[in-house]
């Protein structure tokens, strides 16, 4: 298949690209490399340009053939987009209507959304893809509107789709070539390693007192193979006038300290770790039920293990102590 991946030069995307490549599919990126990286990618695949130069977009789709959308180019900070509404709203919604709009412009019929687990709202069980949604943040709801624009296009003009909705993406290619490399960075596992690595006096822990095991919030880590495997799948079953809702997760979840604790074990020596007041927002525990994505494609992680997840982003991190620049 013909493959259009926005942002696919991004941690997720680029991912997802090398999984589609090595399963002989067609892959062309389209990233303006804002927050990509043109290394993660064989240069041969990136057309660079932004989802709102509308012509350069209809041109690609036209010219490469393409016959199915991976869209990942959005941005992701959630208290980034607290502060920057304005900028958020016009790129992650305003620039994937322009995308649905050039999909039907050039008869492109299916899409597969990289979405997430912060439009629902906060609970201590695991979260299906009908529990009750609460997007409160201006990033989570971008996320929620654009599915809502896909649903409609959808009906409307018989658009195919799958959305994605994961928790928490993790982990690094296992030979330390590829990985995680966000500027500036908000995701735990490479906060923590942060520290070893010298580049972080200590990590800090936001709440010890919440309703788990430990006192810290628990959250469902997923390898980005993993998710990798299950876009390959899910766009593999897209079928036009069709749509479906995954999450992707584990089913499992692991507390701040049991990472922390995880990823000392990893690195061999004690990781110097702060116990600060919670931020406002955090729930206890965010956990994903994905029974429907196993029953229905057929995935199933190979990524269980936390510590299979710290160690190969531990390889990458001291391969790459600068991300990409390195």
């Amino acid at each position: 298949m013909r493959i259009l991946a926005t942002g696919g030069a991004g941690y997720v995307g680029s991912a997802a690209v090398r999984c589609l490549l090595a399963n002989g599919h067609d892959v062309t990126v389209y990233d303006n490399l804002s927050k990509g990286h043109r290394q993660s990618i064989p240069s041969n695949i990136l057309v660079e340009g932004d989802l709102a130069e509308r012509e350069k977009l209809t041109a690609t789709m036209k010219d490469r053939q393409i016959e199915a959308v991976m869209h990942f180019a959005s941005w992701i900070a959630v208290g980034e987009s607290v502060e920057m509404p304005r900028e958020y709203y016009r790129n992650n919604i305003v620039n994937s209507q322009t995308l649905l709009e050039c999909m039907q412009d050039t008869q492109v019929g299916k899409i597969l959304f990289s979405s997430t687990a912060a439009v629902y709202a906060p609970s201590e069980e695991p979260l299906n893809e009908d529990s009750p949604k609460n997007p409160d943040s201006p990033y989570a709801f971008s996320k929620f509107a654009v599915e809502r624009l896909i649903q409609d296009f959808s009906r409307a003009y018989g658009l195919g789709y799958t959305i994605l909705r994961y928790f928490n993406a993790s982990g690094a290619d296992p030979e330390g070539k590829f990985g995680e490399a966000h500027e500036p960075e908000t995701h735990l596992i490479p906060l923590v390693l942060q520290v070893p690595l010298g580049k972080r006096k200590e990590i800090y822990v936001f709440g010890d007192n919440y309703d788990t095991p430990d006192g810290t919030c628990i959250r469902d880590y997923i390898h980005v193979d993993d998710l990798a495997d299950a876009h390959r799948r899910a766009i593999d079953a897209t079928e036009s006038g069709k749509g479906a809702t995954y999450n992707i997760g584990t089913g499992k979840g692991n507390s701040v300290l049991e990472v922390i604790r995880t990823a000392e074990k990893v690195v061999g020596k004690e990781i110097a770790t702060k116990i600060v007041d919670r931020r406002a927002g955090d729930s206890a525990r965010l956990v994903a039920g994905a029974e429907r994505l196993r029953t229905e494609l057929g995935w199933q992680p190979k990524y269980e293990n936390l510590e299979q997840i710290v160690e190969s982003a531990w390889k990458w991190h001291q391969n790459h102590p600068r991300g990409y620049g390195s």
